[in-house]
């Protein structure tokens, strides 16, 4: 008997994804799977046409948006599988996708998590933004993905069909350990959306724990069904989230001058915005930073506890970028991974 996965489904307002993308996740080719949706306080007909259009789906209903960090952890207590995957209602997926994720868990239990293949829904055959083939961070915390530079995005031509450990899987579809989250939580609630999976893996790689990628599954993501990607609240989220992130979970005292440059890096990001007359951009990464000052004391702490209970941090982390992907894409003009210099 294969081990069992809950199929862990966020909802808001997305009756138009659900109606879309749920029967491919249906007729998923694997045994022994179930879907559970966690609709986050949804004002549209979602519930109802759940209800009435697929009976056999799991429905836990929230009574308001908690978002995606807070209404994911409201599912962990209904989840009772070795195994459970978070994907995204605008998800389609291949019927063999499920399969090979778990096959990676089973060989080796100090894998927390495992993406598949990533691709694009409205251009099938090139890599998708939220996760491509697999995340990578740079040195300075930017998080980035094999196949997705920036905006730009490669062809799959099977440059990344083997199996490889990474740095972080995409929340959009990623397998977990149940027991992993049993020992170290899953999301920061505080994050409500975006860089919520980083700040998961890189806990979880400070742990001990592997975050792997599979090319032997695939699934194709709509993506900016809740917020699009010029949103002034997506920018503020990605900027001040991504900056917790790295006072979390960065190892030793680099911690402090890395927060540092990455401050100045974001003011070059808001003196490009100007040039551009982008004053919601610059607003939003103002807010971010404001943000993160006045709850400074909430993330060291986070930090602290964290580190209270890790005897070693490995100094090297498979996915980890040890020069500035910012110079790399922007300065030096290189669009694909593996186009980077010091990429093995």
């Amino acid at each position: 008997m294969v081990p069992g996965v809950t199929i862990v489904i966020l909802n808001w307002n997305g009756r138009k994804f659900l109606e879309q993308f749920l029967p491919s996740v249906l007729a998923t080719a694997y045994a022994n799977f179930q879907v559970l949706v966690v609709d986050n306080g949804s004002t549209d007909d979602s519930i109802a046409y759940l209800q009435a259009e697929f009976p056999s789906v799991r429905l836990l209903e929230l009574d308001r948006n908690y978002g995606f960090t807070t209404g994911n952890n409201k599912a962990l207590p209904h989840v009772d599988t070795p195994y459970f995957v978070l994907l995204n209602n605008d998800v389609e997926v291949d019927p063999g996708w499920l399969g090979p994720m778990v096959e990676v868990m089973e060989a080796d239990e100090t894998v927390a998590a495992v993406q598949p293949k990533l691709l694009a829904y409205q251009d099938r055959d090139h890599f998708e933004y939220a996760g491509a083939a697999g995340g990578y961070l740079d040195v300075y915390g930017y998080p980035f993905s094999r196949g997705r530079l920036f905006e730009c995005n490669e062809k799959d031509t099977g440059q990344y069909d083997a199996v490889q450990e990474i740095f972080w899987a995409t929340g959009a579809c990623m397998l977990i350990r149940k027991s992993v989250t049993d020992r170290i939580g899953l999301f920061e609630d505080r994050y409500f959306a975006h860089m919520e999976e980083i700040d998961f893996c890189w806990r979880a790689k400070n742990f001990g724990y592997k975050v792997m990628y599979t090319p032997h599954g695939k699934a194709w993501h709509l993506g900016g069904g809740t917020l699009p990607k010029s949103s002034p609240r997506k920018t503020y989220l990605n900027a001040h989230n991504s900056l917790a992130t790295l006072l979390k979970n960065f190892p030793g005292r680099q911690v402090g001058y890395k927060l540092f440059l990455r401050l100045l890096l974001d003011g070059v990001w808001a003196i490009r915005a100007l040039f551009q007359g982008d004053f919601a951009t610059i607003g939003a990464i103002f807010k971010a930073h404001w943000k993160l000052f006045l709850s400074f004391g909430y993330w060291l702490k986070a930090r602290r506890e964290t580190y209270q209970e890790i005897e070693r941090i490995p100094a090297q982390q498979s996915g980890y970028y040890r020069k500035s992907i910012v110079w790399q894409h922007f300065v030096r003009g290189i669009k694909s991974f593996t186009e980077l210099p010091g990429i093995k």
